[in-house]
């Protein structure tokens, strides 16, 4: 079968920074939907009228795969806001109730990246925003989506959430 829209799709990859530096390996096979929300434009595109055992490198640019750094998603908040464990890499969905910077995205993933005494930096941007990405995908195989697939247009209530990211060697080398 080749991978048209819609079907599911089931793969592996390795993931990387333009300096090859890793960030994301999935090694058993995953399904993802194809035609849909759980594959960045540019994944589908290379996959389009491919079959199993297709395998192909990618090299993503920040546009085109979690966006531009956006400095203005980050934002100061007042420490008394947080619970007594917050702690770098935390990630809370929106601000605090009682935020000080109300013009800030509500429905973005804010990741702590820095505790002072008296406030926590949180940072609005995709962790992956501004990198450019270079994907080894390879395609383990390939199948009719179902009814109920279709209309979520997702095989995983969160296929983005399989995307983990692996800490950097060099804290620097992130935003």
């Amino acid at each position: 079968m080749n991978i048209t829209a819609p079907c599911v799709v089931s793969l592996t990859w390795q993931l990387s920074d333009a300096q090859n530096a890793p960030i994301d390996e999935l090694t058993e096979p995953t399904e993802f939907f194809f035609g849909g929300d759980d594959l960045l434009p540019k994944v589908e595109e290379a996959l389009e009228g491919q079959a199993a055992g297709y395998d192909v490198q990618l090299q993503i640019e920040p546009e085109h795969a979690f966006g531009e750094y956006r400095s203005e998603l980050v934002c100061f908040e007042d420490r008394t806001l947080f619970p007594d464990g917050v702690e770098v890499g935390m990630q809370f969905e929106g601000l605090p109730d009682g935020a000080a910077t109300p013009d800030m995205p509500e429905d973005a993933v804010y990741t702590v990246t820095e505790v002072y005494p008296d406030h926590v930096v949180l940072d609005g941007n995709h962790p992956l925003a501004g990198i450019a990405i270079r994907m080894h995908v390879t395609v383990r195989g390939v199948r009719s989506a179902s009814a109920d697939e279709i209309e979520a247009r997702s095989v995983q209530d969160d296929a983005a959430g399989l995307l983990q990211v692996l800490p950097p060697k060099d804290k620097s080398q992130l935003h």
